[in-house]
């Protein structure tokens, strides 16, 4: 079977070991640059400010991008293959690559921690701007806290645990594809005056793709929680009582659960643009915010990762033998 509709086991094991060293270099020519890049140049020419005509115009330009995501990584992968087996994996692996976030999402809430750690405040406003589109001006200690533990939790199902299970289930292929409907909806997906009818299927394409992750994220989290904050029931609870009071159908399971899991409340207003944006309370504060925080949601968004490939290979493994 091609490596771009299947990856191994092992070979996904190798790529999350090579975003685990390596990350996202800047070097790297992304995929997902590419792609923002096209959406970019296409809104340009698409978006009319008329309804009816932007709507059938952002869903074009959804079913396109998707499509052409999906195309390019499986030509890729496919000549690669000409050229030998090994050059076909290498290719395949270079793709899975790019949609694998773990150490990226690590370092840049680690960068907030530290400067956090040092009381530079201007140093914490300025690194949490790789994690969160708030105004970070509006953001005090216990602000910038919230905002790295909720981006946390949020990514460590949109950026690690959902391109995960694409790769396990479709292969590069459909791991480039989650992360051009996930670019579609951060660049387009917005319900306001602009985008409410050019991105409104863009943002149910992406509400769609992240039903399953994000519940299993949550799942995950709240045994990472176990073993990192030994607050497993606290996370469940929390999870259960407020994840659908957030606005996003799926984004409210993982933030409500790092909530639970760490005793703080996660949510409530946020400053965008100059505007106050109101959104749902997720969790109990139990205790004002600490810097510690920061780094306990690290840990379980690793420890998070680590249980979600286990699962996803354990699932994969009983299917396979299953229609052997």
């Amino acid at each position: 079977m091609s490596c771009a509709i299947y990856l191994s086991t092992p070979l996904i094991l190798c790529t999350i070991g090579i975003d685990a060293v390596a990350g996202d270099p800047q070097w790297l020519p992304h995929p997902v640059r590419l792609i923002g890049w096209t959406i970019a140049r296409a809104e340009a020419l698409l978006w009319s400010g008329r309804a009816r005509r932007d709507l059938l115009s952002g869903t074009f330009l959804t079913v396109a991008i998707v499509l052409m995501s999906a195309g390019t990584a499986w030509a890729a992968v496919v000549m690669a293959s000409w050229a030998g087996g090994l050059a076909e994996v290498i290719v395949a692996i270079a793709l899975a690559w790019t949609g694998i976030a773990i150490r990226g999402l690590d370092a840049a809430a680690a960068a907030v921690e530290r400067a956090l750690c040092a009381g530079d405040l201007y140093r914490a406003r300025r690194e949490i701007r790789a994690l969160v589109g708030r105004d970070p001006e509006s953001l005090d200690q216990a602000g910038l806290i919230r905002a790295a533990v909720e981006s946390v939790a949020e990514n460590c199902s949109d950026g690690v645990i959902a391109p995960m299970l694409y790769l396990f289930a479709g292969g590069p292929v459909a791991t480039i594809a989650y992360k051009a409907i996930n670019t579609l909806d951060s660049m387009i997906g917005y319900d306001d005056d602009h985008y409410r009818w050019f991105g409104r299927n863009a943002a149910r394409l992406d509400d769609f793709a992240n039903l399953l992750p994000a519940r299993i994220s949550a799942m995950c989290l709240m045994a990472a929680a176990a073993r990192v904050k030994q607050r497993a029931s606290q996370a469940y609870t929390a999870c259960v009582s407020s994840a659908q009071m957030h606005r996003s159908p799926n984004a409210g399971y993982p933030e409500s659960t790092m909530a639970g899991a760490l005793g703080i409340r996660l949510g409530g207003d946020a400053v965008y643009s100059g505007e106050v944006e109101h959104r749902a309370v997720l969790g109990i504060a139990e205790r004002a915010p600490v810097i510690k925080d920061i780094a306990d949601a690290r840990a379980m968004m690793r420890l998070a990762s680590a249980i979600a490939f286990c699962l996803f290979a354990l699932v994969r493994l009983v299917v396979l033998r299953a229609l052997a």
